[in-house]
């Protein structure tokens, strides 16, 4: 086993892991789907545009199709920073704004009345509104709870712990943005005989923070095994924009700025890849503590909290259950 370092997840021979990963994309979709090129959705977030780069080296720009799909809540950098990244891979793209199938299928209708129920005040057209968990949890022994927010245009905030019936309505009603999303990447792959590629990373399809269905729904899933700061050195050699390098990741799902880590990770993406790690591989804690500048008990406590997540996220990727 290697020894545990801030260094252990640096990837020694880019330019070999690159072409590697670039000849499976390859062969999965020309010989195990059978089909002529690949369908990305691109948002300008980092995984994404690593996933473009990736296929795009792998199959050439002409036989890859970026999508762009924002909707109400999205920030406009989303959309002009994928429109960028695909100017500078050339590839041809779309954009598909799926607002109009949000509220067809009555999402923001059912987040908002969710909304009102812990803050009746709360007016769609004057607050901005997003969840997450609070840092704090992270140490606790305890389930996360859930935090709702509204801000006002003054900026002014407010926030309540989220009831479990609101939360289970707020991300039902939410997860339609992802669903709407995957139908759409599915639309134009079976139009164009291609395949779709899937944009999660290690931590969210490990940790569960992806939608059944949804952005969990692809044909090929090329950084699934890759750290986020692994993603992060792909991004640097393939040249992706330094303006996407350098984004916040966040969720891009609800009205209010909300980075990932606030949403559901809790931890800083440096640190966490670590952490999972050492996790991961069953490394001696006093080892790992002396890396990242925690307690042992603070580090027993996230390991706790990773594998609570693991557990209570399974169902997401369970395939379906088959009779005989």
């Amino acid at each position: 086993m290697k020894h545990f370092s801030k260094d252990i997840l640096k990837i020694e021979d880019i330019e070999s892991t690159v072409n590697q990963l670039a000849q499976k994309l390859k062969e999965d979709i020309y010989l195990k789907c059978k089909r002529k090129g690949a369908v990305i959705g691109i948002s300008g977030g980092i995984d994404s545009s690593v996933c473009l780069a990736l296929a795009v080296k792998a199959l050439g720009p002409e036989k890859v199709f970026g999508i762009m799909m924002p909707e109400k809540d999205s920030s406009p950098d989303s959309l002009e920073l994928a429109d960028k990244l695909a100017k500078v891979f050339g590839v041809k793209t779309i954009v598909e704004n799926i607002s109009s199938a949000l509220e067809g299928f009555r999402c923001y209708e059912r987040r908002d009345e969710a909304t009102k129920r812990v803050f009746p005040e709360f007016d769609p057209s004057i607050h901005k509104m997003k969840i997450g968990i609070k840092e704090s949890g992270l140490y606790s022994n305890l389930p996360p709870l859930f935090y709702i927010t509204i801000i006002d245009q003054p900026g002014n905030e407010k926030t309540e712990r989220l009831p479990a019936n609101e939360f289970r309505i707020i991300m039902a009603a939410s997860d339609f943005k992802q669903r709407s999303r995957m139908s759409i990447l599915y639309y134009h792959a079976e139009r164009l005989h291609y395949a779709v590629v899937g944009t999660p990373n290690k931590h969210e399809e490990n940790q569960g923070f992806f939608v059944k269905y949804g952005d969990g729904g692809a044909d090929v899933m090329p950084i699934a095994h890759l750290y986020k700061t692994q993603v992060y050195q792909l991004a640097d050699y393939l040249n992706i924009p330094r303006e996407i390098i350098d984004r916040t990741p966040t969720t891009d799902t609800y009205s209010a700025e909300q980075t990932q880590e606030e949403f559901f990770f809790q931890l800083p993406f440096k640190q966490m890849d670590l952490l999972w790690y050492a996790y991961e591989n069953k490394y001696d804690l006093k080892e790992v503590t002396d890396v990242v500048g925690k307690s042992v008990e603070e580090v027993e406590k996230i390991f706790s909290n990773f594998k609570r997540k693991q557990s209570t996220t399974e169902y997401l990727r369970m395939a379906p259950i088959k009779y005989f």
